[in-house]
């Protein structure tokens, strides 16, 4: 496999500066939202990666504070990385264990982004060396698990409120396209595992109003059995169910943490893999990159690089 052909396709990496927390006062809301930004030393008109953590077992992983193998990469490949800490962390658990919309606090992992967005320019400003250097018109999203959940929403997917039976759109059109990462699909007859009685919400999406371009990342080892008895191709179901531009990336052999992308040397991950989760890297950053500047190849250079080759990390297919 090489990497080195993608990397070059995205330029070359840039040392990365990381600052946190830059803290926004949020009416309502029950904590501060608290951000990360990283971002290449160097360079102007950046876009913007907003990025929406899972939940997992670790504590700070699931906050501002993970997810740095993607997070360090991108920055260095001329994004701005942005990290909330959203309510369902396990950092805050303590403080909102009682707060509204406990716990998967659907609405307000959303709204974060909104949030954040709305105050991009104080963000910028508040980080050293920024200041200037952001194209507030370039932003594009990421989210891991539950975090690719939020993205589902922010890219337009429908809600149905379970506790009104309301159907809700959160969709953000500031937000150009996603990535999705092991996020979850459909609801209905198949949401049949344990966990699905504790996590109603995460079967009252309705893709098919989820419009933006979207690549979709599942595992094909990927199984949550914990959901519903589907298997890998579950997790597939943000592309299989929503309407195209979509591409799905289905990666060989990887499981939920996709190699370990949920922070460096994690000891929860159960297929670490470093090699896939630098061409996961790689391949979210080509794709995103292409979204952005309509005619780049280089999604096209990182699928041959990465995908097409004797040894390929995963298959892609889009519509």
């Amino acid at each position: 496999m090489s990497t080195a052909i993608t990397a070059d396709a995205l330029g070359t990496a840039a040392p990365v500066l990381s600052f946190s927390p830059v803290v926004l006062s949020v009416p309502g809301r029950p904590v501060d939202l608290r951000v990360r930004v990283s971002a290449p030393a160097t360079g102007t008109g950046l876009p913007v990666i907003l990025f929406s953590h899972g939940h997992g077992p670790s504590n700070n992983l699931s906050s501002l504070n993970g997810y740095a193998p993607l997070a360090d990469f991108w920055a260095a490949h001329g994004f701005v990385v942005v990290q909330p800490t959203h309510l369902t962390s396990s950092t805050l658990t303590h403080l909102v264990a009682d707060a509204p919309g406990a716990p998967d606090f659907w609405r307000s992992r959303a709204e974060d982004m909104t949030h954040i967005l709305d105050r991009l320019d104080v963000i910028e400003n508040g980080v050293p060396q920024l200041a200037g250097r952001i194209d507030h018109n370039k932003v594009v999203l990421a989210g891991h698990s539950l975090g690719g959940f939020t993205a589902a929403l922010l890219l337009g997917a429908g809600l149905t409120d379970p506790d009104t039976g309301d159907l809700v759109h959160l969709v953000e059109p500031r937000i150009k396209a996603g990535v999705l990462l092991a996020a979850p699909g459909r609801g209905g007859d198949v949401l049949n595992g344990p966990m699905a009685e504790q996590w109603p919400i995460i079967g009252a999406v309705d893709f098919s109003t989820m419009t933006a371009p979207a690549l979709v990342v599942a595992g094909d080892k990927d199984d949550p059995r914990h959901f519903t008895d589907m298997g890998p191709d579950w997790h597939a179901d943000p592309y299989t169910l929503a309407p195209g531009p979509k591409t799905l990336l289905t990666l060989f052999d990887a499981e939920h943490g996709l190699g370990g992308i949920a922070g460096y040397d994690a000891a929860e991950t159960t297929d670490e893999n470093p090699e896939r989760v630098a061409a996961l890297a790689q391949l979210a950053a080509a794709y995103l990159h292409t979204q952005l500047q309509p005619g780049a190849s280089t999604w096209e250079i990182a699928c041959e690089a990465l995908t097409a080759g004797p040894d390929p990390i995963g298959r892609v297919e889009s519509k």
